[in-house]
């Protein structure tokens, strides 16, 4: 076999074993260390396995990645956003589908410190759905709505798939978090509008809730914001104000979410306990599918398959629409069987070739893609952020009707996927900006 063959061979290779149910991580190094191992040798199989997983993990950029896991996981487990939920609710609630749409909003201001589409979904699981079920909103409507909104968490900065991602296409991070902030905001938007026409057409989802609310309590519930706010500010101040780096900005928010789950009381031994058990678990697993990756873009380079598939793509005279329909067509398949991060760092050693001999904006792409793969957290059959908030939620809905729940979003995530796409300067405008 030629070494191109060889490559692809290794690309079947490691499809199959991914559908044999092999954990990623191992897939990938398995299948990257047999393909160097039979194109170059032993002595260049073992050399890479030595020296590509210290070369990527030695990255300093990296390190902001088991801070902004720090982060989001003290407060989830301190419940520092429970004050966003309530302040939501409580000025949102004379609209129609209020409380559907206070959860929309709590996940957007959840996601602004955490970056991790489980822990939102999780969070706002345990807040806003049984807030809603009391209230006689329909079991579709309210776990639908927190599912998705769930997904804000990965676009919203900080974000630990952009994070990755401009690390491997070697992109400015902070540009990565300013486009994300512009997509963040329209899909927030969309995901409103879907609970207000739905609600508006068929009143029976979420009926009006008779709630007499003072000024002083509306108020006084805004006061309850302040720990989350107080991070965003301190994060996003300092990032986008030149006082420290993306890198140092994640070790800043772990502090200060400590400090002010401190003085709210509410960070005990335990909860701090299982705050860094689960960053740990979370940021190895990561690091064990990005080498896997590393290495696979090695095995790509030196049998050339990569440059093949980017040549067959470009050369073949598709145009740059239908290089980005074949794209977005891969992800969204992906999507329904593979977790984001595993999905995007086993494909981004081919895609990436392919998004610069199209001349595509590396960064524009970032967003994107960020967007595509939380579109996969929650379409079927292993929408992850479903069968997070069907364990939230237990018995007050099934794994099939929060499915039922999601369908609508989904539509408009494909409408906002399409405006992202065919308008990249609603991403880029804010990186230009500030650039």
């Amino acid at each position: 076999m030629s070494d191109v063959q060889i490559g692809l061979t290794g690309l079947a290779m490691l499809l199959v074993l991914i559908g044999l149910r092999v954990p990623i991580g191992m897939a990938l190094i398995g299948v990257s260390f047999g393909g160097l191992w039979y194109l170059m040798g032993w002595g260049v199989a073992w050399g890479s396995l030595g020296l590509i997983p210290y070369q990527f993990a030695a990255n300093w950029v990296l390190s902001s990645v088991p801070m902004f896991l720090l982060l989001g996981f003290i407060c989830f487990h301190a419940q520092l956003t429970q004050g966003l939920f309530r302040a939501a609710r409580l000025w949102l609630a004379s609209i129609p589908g209020g409380l559907a749409v206070a959860s929309i909003f709590g996940s957007a201001g959840f996601a602004a410190v955490s970056g991790s589409s489980v822990a939102c979904s999780a969070a706002m699981g345990r807040i806003a759905v049984p807030e809603m079920i009391r209230h006689k909103y329909h079991p579709e409507l309210a776990t639908g709505t927190v599912a998705v909104a769930g997904t804000i968490g990965a676009l919203i900065p900080p974000s630990i798939i952009m994070i990755l991602y401009g690390i491997i296409a070697q992109v400015p991070i902070t540009g990565l978090f300013l486009g994300g902030i512009s997509a963040g905001i329209l899909t927030t938007v969309g995901y409103i509008l879907v609970v207000m026409i739905r609600v508006k057409l068929n009143p029976s989802l979420a009926p009006d809730v008779k709630e007499e609310v003072s000024r002083r309590e509306k108020i006084s519930a805004l006061k309850e914001t302040w720990p989350v706010i107080l991070i965003m500010i301190g994060i996003f101040g300092g990032l986008f104000g030149g006082i420290f780096t993306p890198t140092e900005a994640g070790a800043v928010g772990a502090f200060l979410a400590c400090i002010v789950a401190w003085m709210r009381k509410a960070l005990t031994w335990e909860r701090f306990r299982n705050a860094i058990l689960e960053t740990l678990l979370t940021t190895g697993a990561l690091m064990v599918i990005a080498v896997g990756a590393s290495l696979l873009t090695r095995f790509l380079a030196l049998s050339g398959a990569g440059d093949y598939l980017s040549s067959l793509v470009i050369g073949g005279g598709a145009s740059t629409f239908m290089v980005l329909v074949m794209i977005v067509l891969i992800y969204l398949l992906l999507g329904m069987f593979l977790e984001p991060i595993g999905a995007m760092l086993l494909t981004l050693p081919i895609v990436l070739p392919i998004i610069g001999a199209a001349d595509l904006s590396l960064l524009w792409f970032g967003v994107v893609l960020t967007k595509l793969l939380e579109i996969g957290m929650i379409t079927p059959p292993i929408g992850m952020n479903v069968f997070v908030i069907k364990g939230v939620v237990g018995n007050l809905a099934s794994t099939t009707s929060i499915f039922k729940g999601i369908f609508w979003f989904l539509v408009m995530d494909l409408f906002v996927l399409i405006f992202l796409m065919t308008v990249p300067d609603f991403i880029l405008f804010l990186p230009r900006m500030m650039g």
